[in-house]
């Protein structure tokens, strides 16, 4: 089924780890709902039982002889499963999905970042979703030593894409800057240096302007 058939809106948040993609999403999350709309949060890799049991093995750092071919392939199977799953249905009820990452993230990580073919993620990317794509991508640009001095602060233990050194992130930053340059409609690019409460109002009007 694809993308005209359906009336909800999809809305994805996306960067580099650090970035604040994820708390601007609970921002977004907040205000709509607290307007009576029908939100959905999600994230990727997951969203679903499957794709989370994908990304537990995605993001183990057990895992750390992963190549990059099984990586990219994993994301897509994760993809592939979500969008069937609970991203087409849920646009089909009318519902604004908000998913933390989703197909801009596949460029600039295995792309930019594995030096992975673009042409060939583009292919796989497209069975993967079967057409279905965000209709704005939010991508929240900060310095990869800002990204790093957050994760540094971050009470969690780093997964393994978040052990990668700086040059890898440089990669996978400079890519999303290209990407969005080649797609400003599309892919709306936020100054994730500005405060919270700032970028959550921009992030709300971007969201307004389609709704409207």
């Amino acid at each position: 089924m694809g993308r005209r058939s359906m009336h909800g809106l999809f809305f994805a948040f996306d960067g580099i780890d650090g970035c604040g993609k994820t708390t601007q999403l609970e921002r977004a999350m907040q205000r709509l709902s607290a307007e009576g709309r029908h939100v959905v949060t999600t994230r990727e890799p997951g969203g679903t039982t499957i794709a989370e049991t994908i990304r537990s093995v995605i993001l183990s750092t057990a895992h750390v002889a992963m190549v990059p071919e099984c990586e990219l392939l994993l994301y897509a199977a994760s993809r592939a499963q979500h969008v069937r799953e609970k991203i087409k249905p849920a646009l089909q009820s009318g519902a604004i999905i908000l998913c933390d990452r989703f197909d801009l993230a596949t460029y600039a990580y295995q792309g930019f970042g594995r030096n992975i073919s673009l042409s060939l993620l583009k292919t796989i990317n497209e069975a993967a979703t079967g057409g279905c794509a965000p209709d704005r991508t939010f991508f929240f640009d900060i310095s990869v030593d800002s990204a790093f001095e957050r994760l540094a602060t971050m009470e969690k233990t780093r997964d393994r894409l978040e052990t990668g050194d700086r040059d890898f992130f440089s990669r996978v930053a400079d890519g999303y800057r290209v990407l969005a340059r080649k797609d400003p409609e599309r892919i709306v690019t936020f100054d994730g240096e500005k405060p919270i409460g700032e970028l959550a109002a921009a992030v709300y009007e971007k969201i307004a302007d389609l709704l409207r």
